[in-house]
């Protein structure tokens, strides 16, 4: 049964989250005090609140798909984000979204696929997966990625010179910028290197912070002794940081997949960071927001 069309609200006595069917995108989550976490979309800075990512993320060279000898014109980070979904499942504290095939998605992405988004909100966590089936014969190359934009400050007191991001490991591989959208070749020193980050403009005025390989599962995001908020990513192999200089928000992107890297022209399926889905089988990706009452440090 599908019901598109409306935003759907999930809510428990910690955290409430609306989900948009444009993108099956988070476009509100509030504290139990009703306390606003997520970036509110002002164009004036960046008018996404939390796209998914799917079929890819990043961009491809000159925003071209090349499979059998064909050219597919997509944007960075897909299609998803523009797409509407349909409600295929509602009950209290849980929400899912499907987007299937239509001559739009086959024009940039000529492979068939299912693509299931489902939202859990259970006391103090909110759990998004998106599971990408493959109903095709031949093997489905995909990348599936998150995009929220957390508020910074939040709103629990302190400047945004106060916040810290915490990883759950020390990050030491060097790290990548986009150059053009395409992943840089280019590496410079991992910023998590101890575990912690004190995010400020300046770690953003050459774009995104991008971790090829990263180490941690989680990280807690606020000011140290203060309400905050802890991202979940177990089984994603990347991660994005991205702010632009002076805007009011912070995003926290696990992906699986990343843009073409520079000078990398080969086909699509042959890009590094996809995953590849054998016919008839899915992959699940997922992450994890949860509410603390105090993110330590």
């Amino acid at each position: 049964m599908s019901m598109a069309g409306k935003s759907v609200s999930l809510s428990s006595s910690v955290l409430s989250a609306e989900i948009a069917p444009l993108g099956a995108e988070l476009v509100r989550l509030r504290d139990g005090a009703g306390r606003d976490l997520l970036w509110h979309g002002d164009a004036a800075f960046w008018a996404g609140r939390a796209p998914l990512l799917f079929p890819i993320v990043g961009r491809l060279p000159d925003d071209e798909l090349l499979h059998d000898g064909q050219r597919f014109s997509m944007k960075q980070h897909g299609f998803a984000r523009r797409s509407t979904f349909d409600v295929v499942e509602e009950e209290p504290g849980r929400a899912v979204f499907r987007l299937l095939p239509s001559a739009e998605t086959r024009a940039q992405y000529p492979f068939a696929f299912a693509l299931d988004v489902a939202y859990v909100l259970d006391g103090a966590t909110i759990t998004i997966t998106g599971t990408v089936r493959n109903p095709g014969s031949d093997s489905l190359p995909a990348s599936f990625g998150f995009h929220p934009a957390f508020l910074w400050p939040l709103p629990y007191g302190g400047s945004r010179a106060d916040h810290r991001l915490l990883f759950d490991e020390p990050e030491v591989e060097p790290v990548h910028r986009p150059v053009g959208g395409l992943l840089s070749a280019a590496t410079e020193p991992n910023p998590a290197a101890s575990g912690i980050v004190a995010p400020d403009d300046a770690l953003f005025e050459r774009d995104a912070v991008i971790f090829r390989t990263v180490r941690s599962h989680r990280i807690r995001f606020g000011v140290p002794g203060a309400p905050g908020l802890e991202i979940g990513f177990p089984g994603m192999p990347q991660l994005g940081l991205w702010s632009k200089p002076g805007a009011p928000f912070l995003c926290i992107e696990p992906w699986h997949g990343f843009a073409t890297p520079e000078g990398d022209g080969r086909p699509f399926a042959e890009k590094p960071g996809l995953a590849h889905i054998a016919p008839g089988a899915a992959q699940s990706f997922a992450m994890s927001i949860s509410w603390l009452p105090d993110i330590g440090g």
